[in-house]
């Protein structure tokens, strides 16, 4: 999957680093594109000194670790030369370097997040970042957010030798994927993976088990994969509105489907094996 970038390091602690450093990694957005320096036919991370040379940086945010080395969200606009390039965010699905990509999509939801939560949202009052957590304080009642994640549950159902994949209305390249949604209030994880299965497709499932878990910062969501059974010889029906198609298939019969950077389709590659 996309986030798993060994041998190099990721680690989402929080620091109260409040300083720059000259050899930070720095993560400036325009708009839905991300400052990276050119290096050869790759990229890596620009750091402070490159962009900014003596200069102080003056608006920073602490995003996370890449290699033991902090990484800071900047806003002042830095000085760049035919040696950067921005990236718009969409292009790290298929980005060969995995630890730009991952660590990119990372910044750019923390991104996100501080900007939708500049106000109050019980009061109106102008917010602060809290200095001792991740997360953002209200300067008038006190209100603490944090990062929004919403849990949404990714089933592979299964019947001997099949498994069932589904075509979303949404998809480009006849694509077909696990059926997948999220969490209501007031729902286990299991009674969502049998709620959305029988909305979107119409199926009873059973012997539902837990199979791996995947953040996904595009969409602020964490998947949690399952895997369940049900039995081929029910109908389906699909709702046409998210689905528009689903059908069983076999191992050797696999339609176009989403590579391993993501949950779906590491599952699908694990039925694929036999290893489901």
């Amino acid at each position: 999957m996309i986030n798993s970038i060994l041998p190099h390091k990721f680690d989402n602690q929080y620091h109260n680093y409040t300083i720059v450093n000259d050899n930070d990694y720095i993560f400036h957005f325009k708009g839905n594109s991300l400052l990276l320096e050119i290096n050869g036919d790759e990229y890596k991370f620009p750091v402070k000194k490159e962009l900014y040379g003596e200069a102080n940086v003056t608006v920073a945010s602490f995003l996370f670790s890449f290699n033991d080395k902090p990484c800071f969200l900047v806003w002042d606009i830095p000085q760049i030369t035919n040696r950067y390039t921005y990236k718009e965010i969409n292009l790290f699905r298929k980005f060969k370097q995995r630890e730009i990509a991952w660590l990119s999509m990372v910044a750019f939801q923390l991104m996100n997040w501080i900007l939708s939560n500049k106000y109050c949202g019980k009061c109106g009052s102008k917010t602060e970042e809290k200095r001792d957590e991740r997360a953002i304080i209200c300067s008038g009642c006190n209100t603490i957010v944090y990062p929004k994640i919403s849990p949404a549950i990714i089933v592979a159902i299964v019947c001997n030798d099949k498994i069932l994949l589904a075509h979303n209305s949404n998809f480009a390249n006849n694509w077909y994927s696990l059926v997948a949604g999220y969490a209501d209030i007031g729902e286990s994880l299991e009674e969502t993976v049998i709620r959305e299965v029988k909305e979107e497709v119409g199926l009873d499932v059973k012997n539902i088990r837990y199979c791996k878990s995947q953040p996904w910062p595009y969409s602020g969501s964490l998947m949690i994969g399952f895997v369940a059974e049900a039995d081929e010889l029910q109908p389906i029906h699909v709702d046409n509105i998210e689905i528009n198609e689903a059908a069983w298939f076999t191992r050797e019969n696999l339609p176009n489907h989403p590579p391993n950077i993501s949950i779906s389709g590491e599952m699908i590659e694990l039925f694929e094996k036999g290893k489901l």
